[in-house]
């Protein structure tokens, strides 16, 4: 779930904005000491930050350029005094986008979810391989399907990962013992075999039959 810091010290309105944000299933946190929002920007560690010009103590401008030392968290400023020269300010000082006051909810959560697609969509997905309703998360050597999660031991995620990258065409058993050997110094051939009975049985018992099939004297093959 993304996490939305609002810095706004006009309580009524902050709240507002919290409530309707949180109905779009965000999670939303209210500065609360005006005076260190460099630590309550930390301790949350927002996905994105709506900081309003006008604060207490020091203004948006001030915090923006303080976040801009330690993070590009997208920040987008609100404020009433939204003339051309304060837009131009904002965005100088590292300010993402403007949204002016009055607020208008659906304006505010557009631009809200235009930035998190622009800055997370693309980076923030985990690398996965999927075919047929399995998906081989390369991060942590998982295969999850139908809800289910797999563990696969380091062989057989390798076995495996070759195979889906190579679907529809037969790899040979030399080329998987290849990739057996990038871990360890020396693999017998009947590791292999072992290790892809090993791997059908788990996917079998997670209902993927026939997802590996053998190719006699060739090898074996993910068919598309």
């Amino acid at each position: 779930m993304y996490k939305i810091l609002i810095v706004e010290d006009d309580s009524a309105l902050a709240a507002a904005m919290k409530k309707y944000i949180e109905s779009w299933n965000y999670d939303v946190c209210l500065i609360h000491d005006f005076n260190n929002i460099i630590a309550e920007f930390t301790s949350y560690d927002p996905h994105i930050v709506l900081m309003d010009i006008m604060l207490p103590f020091f203004n948006g401008y001030h915090w923006c350029t303080q976040l801009r030392k330690i993070s590009n968290v997208p920040i987008v400023f609100i404020s009433s005094a939204s003339d051309n020269m304060n837009i131009v300010m904002a965005m100088n000082m590292g300010g993402d986008d403007f949204i002016p006051k009055p607020v208008e909810p659906n304006v505010m959560v557009a631009k809200i979810q235009a930035i998190l697609r622009r800055t997370y969509d693309m980076t923030d997905k985990i690398p996965v391989i999927e075919h047929k309703g399995a998906v081989l998360n390369l991060n942590d050597t998982s295969l999850t399907y139908n809800d289910n999660r797999i563990e696969l031991t380091k062989n057989e995620f390798r076995i495996l990962q070759t195979l889906l990258e190579n679907k529809g065409k037969v790899v040979s058993r030399d080329t998987l013992m290849t990739k057996l050997w990038q871990m360890d110094c020396y693999v017998e051939e009947n590791t292999l075999t072992v290790n892809v009975t090993r791997l059908r049985r788990k996917l079998e018992s997670a209902g993927l039959f026939d997802f590996i099939k053998t190719k006699v004297g060739s090898g074996y093959i993910i068919e598309l």
